[in-house]
């Protein structure tokens, strides 16, 4: 049977990537909430802030973990199914790269023992400034990371020499044009998914009636910080939208499913699109709306996709639809926070049995949301690594064969399919034990007896890879 190594090598980055940036979705937003509780307990006393602290750090720590052995595949498949992508652009992203070590890698190693294993070892505040480095951490791997995923889709301040790129300004290459935006809606998105994580814990303490302080503790943080953030994320979406229509007029042209050219372009609910025939069927259209959204402006020019040439063009269904999921999971996340501060005005928000049945079936909703997004922009930018200037099927390794690309994504998957369901065990086994048996735990490990558990997940680094 003859294998396409170029399609296979790009179904096994989308599988390996899809898995770990699950990982960084949950640990960077999860990492900045145990320092807020900390800080919490470290300026009230109240041991209720101890518990939920010490219960997050158990799940972080596999989460953590899990995120470091994903991780490293990363790079190394750089090497085996992308070398001339890797000697074309090392020159600009090795650098990049490396200053996440020199930053997250550190900081992580430096003070995640202390935030594991140093609670009767230094004094409250230190443990407090741990928790705060290992955050800091997180959100430099994700600075870096994506200022490197950013220039792949908006490279600047480079000069081609050889076929090779190489930085001539290191502020143009860093700052690029799409990596503001997209650093914000991604972190924030990282934010909302843990959030929700933490919100549908909390609902299910209060659901079984146990650690209802810490079920209500985590239920109202949570929601206070959602109420902020959902509404700011919408925000910051739109701003992404308007730089995606500068920079990337193909991308939102397939998000829109927009074939032709045009002004005052209605907005597309939903469709089938067509590329065969460049047209939608079944399409469901509001007249005139999706100019006023997409560029503010009632007779907004958005380009269509037959403006540019066949060959490149990205595939359409794939951002078209994965595009209205995360729009759609915004919406229910919107409406959720919504229903949740109306029933806190009332008095009711910890007291109502199917709000907090709905909190906690929600609980994956940022993870679906995050997949989408990452969706959007990736396939989005086909048919090229490096955006307009290096295509996909000129990246992959010259020696790589379709057998051998498919044998190594088979053994991707049976790992991938093994590890994170066990991941995952461990964290609900940790959950249904609840906060004071995660205390226990802890103490038990101060005391020089290691549980399986918290040791399962301790690593150094987790950051997300382009």
């Amino acid at each position: 049977m003859d294998f396409d190594a170029v399609f296979l090598s790009r179904l096994q980055f989308a599988w390996v990537i899809g898995w770990h940036i699950l990982l960084p979705a949950f640990t960077v937003g999860t990492a900045a909430f145990i320092a807020v509780v900390e800080g919490f307990h470290l300026a009230t006393g109240r041991d209720v802030y101890l518990r939920v602290s010490m219960f997050w750090i158990r799940i972080f720590s596999i989460a953590f973990g899990m995120g470091v052995v994903t991780g490293v595949v990363m790079p190394f498949q750089f090497g085996t199914n992308w070398s001339r992508y890797a000697d074309a652009t090392s020159n600009v992203l090795s650098p990049l790269f490396a200053y996440e070590d020199l930053t997250a890698f550190f900081l992580e190693a430096a003070f995640l023992g202390v935030l594991l294993f140093g609670r009767k070892l230094v004094p409250g505040w230190a443990h407090f400034f741990a928790a705060l480095m290992v955050s800091m951490g997180t959100l430099f791997s994700s600075f870096w990371i994506l200022s490197a995923n950013s220039w792949m889709q908006t490279p600047a301040g480079y000069e081609i020499v050889d076929g090779r790129f190489f930085p001539v300004d290191w502020l143009q290459v860093v700052f690029n044009p799409s990596f503001p935006s997209r650093l914000a809606h991604t972190v924030v998105a990282f934010f909302i998914t843990a959030g929700f994580v933490v919100l549908g814990v909390g609902a299910y303490l209060l659901r079984r009636g146990r650690f209802a302080e810490e079920g209500r503790t985590m239920l109202s943080m949570t929601l206070w910080l959602l109420t902020a953030l959902v509404p700011l994320q919408i925000f910051l979406g739109d701003h992404h939208g308007l730089n995606t229509l500068e920079h990337q007029p193909a991308k939102l042209a397939a998000i829109e499913a927009r074939w032709e050219t045009g002004r005052n372009v209605p907005l597309t609910l939903f469709a089938i699109p067509d590329e065969k025939t460049e047209s939608n069927r079944a399409a469901i259209e509001i007249p005139g709306l999706g100019s006023l959204i997409l560029t503010h402006k009632v007779d907004g020019e958005i380009k269509g996709l037959k403006d540019f040439p066949a060959d490149q063009r990205p595939p359409v269904a794939v951002p078209f639809f994965a595009f209205r999921i995360m729009v759609g999971c915004g919406m229910l996340m919107l409406g959720i926070v919504l229903l949740g501060g109306w029933l806190r005005w009332r008095g009711r928000l910890t007291g109502t049995p199917l709000f907090l049945l709905l909190c906690q079936l929600v609980t994956p909703i940022g993870f679906v949301a995050v997949i989408a997004g990452w969706a959007v922009t990736e396939v989005g930018r086909q048919p090229w690594t490096v955006y307009g200037l290096l295509r996909t099927a000129a990246s992959v390794s010259p020696s790589l064969t379709g057998r051998d690309v498919a044998i190594s994504l088979l053994a991707y998957m049976a790992v991938y399919l093994f590890m994170y369901p066990a991941g995952l065990l461990f964290m609900l086994r940790i959950v249904r034990a609840g906060p004071v048996a995660a205390a226990e735990g802890h103490a038990t490990i101060e005391a020089g007896r290691p549980q399986a558990p918290v040791l399962a997940g301790a690593g150094i680094a987790g950051g997300i890879e382009p």
